[in-house]
């Protein structure tokens, strides 16, 4: 049997963090949808496991914070216990604790929550797979980001949430660069206004539709790009 029909005949694994709700449960459900396993990462095991419930024998889920370091690593040793590998990390857990207020005026706390959740959180958990999608040639990782993170097209009044996301961006091209040729492909994504929590009930897109983009990085074909941003399945300035 050739190395890619080997690939083909197994069973895809995701990871999808903070993935009870809003963006991150569409996401989740959209690749159950394609055939993947999908481990709901979330804070609270009850919302997580409600979560998996909805979605089917094919999702399960795992106690999460993305901001606790012994969180991150006993999530890890769970999901390889329990599924034997990640194919597939979806960093979407984010924090928004800025909004209206002017870089001038913005909190030490504000700042460190920022990035504690959108940028150390998913530098850690990468660090936990990447030795394994190696190793096994494969590996996808997408980190849902945003306009607001970009220099090209930032705004002023949510500091502590853009930098973060910027800083985002810049890792997820360090990590593609590092990864370049092994079969793991690194992409970041903004999925545009969503009706979540965090967008608002009056928001442009339905949580379905702003993962469509982060659901098709999370399934590109072998050769696909990275070390790119994305909106609406298009490579964008960043």
């Amino acid at each position: 049997m050739s190395r890619h029909a080997q690939d083909e005949s197994v069973r895809r694994v995701a990871l999808v963090t903070g993935a009870n709700r809003g963006l991150g449960e569409a996401i989740a459900r959209g690749l159950v949808t394609r055939g993947l396993e999908v481990v709901i990462g979330s804070r609270s095991v009850a919302a997580g496991e409600a979560t998996a419930a909805a979605l089917g024998d094919s999702a399960w889920a795992v106690s999460l914070d993305v901001t606790s370091a012994a969180s991150v690593a006993a999530a890890l040793a769970i999901v390889t216990e329990r599924a034997g590998r990640i194919d597939v990390l979806v960093n979407n857990a984010a924090a928004h604790p800025d909004f209206g207020v002017p870089p001038s005026t913005v909190t030490d706390a504000d700042v460190q929550i920022a990035l504690e959740t959108n940028l150390i959180g998913p530098w850690r958990i990468c660090r936990g797979v990447v030795a394994a999608m190696r190793q096994q040639r494969y590996g996808r990782i997408v980190n849902v980001s945003t306009r607001s993170g970009t220099f090209s097209a930032t705004w002023s009044n949510a500091p502590a949430y853009g930098v973060s996301k910027a800083a985002l961006n810049m890792f997820t091209l360090q990590f593609a660069n590092e990864l370049r040729g092994t079969g793991v492909l690194v992409n970041a994504c903004c999925p545009g206004v969503v009706r979540t929590r965090m967008g608002g009930p009056t928001a442009e897109l339905s949580p379905d539709e702003g993962a469509d983009t982060p659901i098709w990085l999370a399934t590109l074909d072998d050769g696909g790009p990275t070390g790119q941003m994305f909106a609406d399945r298009t490579a964008i300035e960043w």
